[in-house]
C-alpha cells in the first residue's frame, strides 16, 4: 500500500496551500515524494513565517490572487500536472454576504476561481492523466445561517465536480472532491475562539471532535492514488459524521 501512496516524480499544485487544510495537504504530498507547488495571497513565503497552520518548508510558493481571472491566467503553468488541489476559500461574517459586494467577493473566490484554475490547468492534467480535487464543505448540504454566498458557492463546487468529471473523463482526468466539516483553521477561527459556539459545533459531530488538516490530507492522497482509479465525480465528506444529522 505504501507504494500506491508514493508520489515520487509527480508534480502537485495546491491552490490555497499556504495554510490550513491546503497546507496540510501540500506537506502530505511532499512527504510522499512529490514536487509540490502552492499558491497563496501574500507576496512571499516568508510572510507566513511563524503563523500557526502554515509550513512552507520544501514547497514552491507563488503569490496569486485567484479572485482576479487575469492573475490566474498569468500565473505559472506546467507542461504536465499530476495532481491539482483547489482549496481556495473565502467567507464573510456579520451578514456581509447579503450585500452585493460581499456576495460577489465570496462567489468569486469559492466558485468562479475554481473553474478558472481548472480551465487553466486542463491541458497539463490531460497530459499527465491527472487528478483534480475540489475542496468544498459540508455547508454544501445544509443551511449556513448568515452566509448565503458561502453555502451557495460550496453547493456549486459539488455540482462542478460532477460536471467536470463527466466532461473530462475521456481526457484521462479524474475529478473528485472533499467536503470538510469543522476543522480548526483561520477560516473557522471566529467559531472556535468563542467557547460557547465551539461547544455547540462539536456537539453536532457524532465523533465529538473537530477534524485535523492531516485527515483531509489523507483523503486527498487516496483520491490522487491508484487506489481511487475508478472513482470520479464524487465529493467525499470528511466530517466526523456531521453531514449525517
Amino acid at each position: 500500500m505504501n507504494d500506491l501512496l508514493d508520489f515520487s516524480g509527480k508534480t502537485v499544485l495546491v491552490v490555497g496551500g499556504s495554510s490550513g487544510i491546503g497546507n496540510g495537504t501540500a506537506q502530505a504530498f511532499r512527504a510522499r515524494g512529490a514536487d509540490v507547488h502552492v499558491w497563496g495571497t501574500r507576496p512571499n513565503a516568508a510572510d507566513y513565517a511563524g503563523e500557526e497552520g502554515s509550513d512552507l518548508a520544501g514547497l514552491h510558493y507563488d503569490c496569486v490572487d485567484v479572485s482576479d481571472p487575469e492573475a490566474v491566467d498569468a500565473a505559472p503553468s506546467f507542461e504536465k500536472l499530476d495532481v491539482l488541489i483547489l482549496c481556495q476559500g473565502a467567507v464573510r461574517y456579520g451578514r456581509a454576504e447579503f450585500t452585493r459586494e460581499g456576495w460577489n467577493e465570496v462567489i468569486s473566490v469559492n466558485l468562479n476561481s475554481v473553474m478558472d484554475c481548472a480551465r487553466k490547468f486542463h491541458p497539463a492534467l490531460k497530459q499527465a492523466g491527472g487528478s483534480l480535487q475540489i475542496i468544498s464543505s459540508t455547508a454544501a448540504y445544509h443551511a449556513t445561517i448568515g452566509n448565503p454566498a458561502y453555502g451557495a458557492s460550496k453547493a456549486g463546487a459539488v455540482a462542478l465536480v460532477r460536471n467536470l468529471a463527466v466532461a473530462w473523463a475521456r481526457d484521462g482526468i479524474r475529478v473528485n472532491g472533499l467536503a470538510p466539516g469543522f476543522v480548526k483553521t483561520k477560516m473557522t477561527k471566529v467559531t472556535f475562539d468563542d467557547e460557547t459556539r465551539a461547544e455547540q459545533a462539536v456537539r453536532k459531530i457524532p465523533l465529538r471532535r473537530t477534524g485535523e488538516p492531516s485527515e483531509l490530507a489523507n483523503a486527498a492522497l487516496f483520491l490522487a492514488s491508484p487506489m481511487a482509479s475508478y472513482i470520479i465525480g464524487q465529493t467525499i465528506p470528511v466530517d466526523g459524521g456531521l453531514s449525517l444529522g
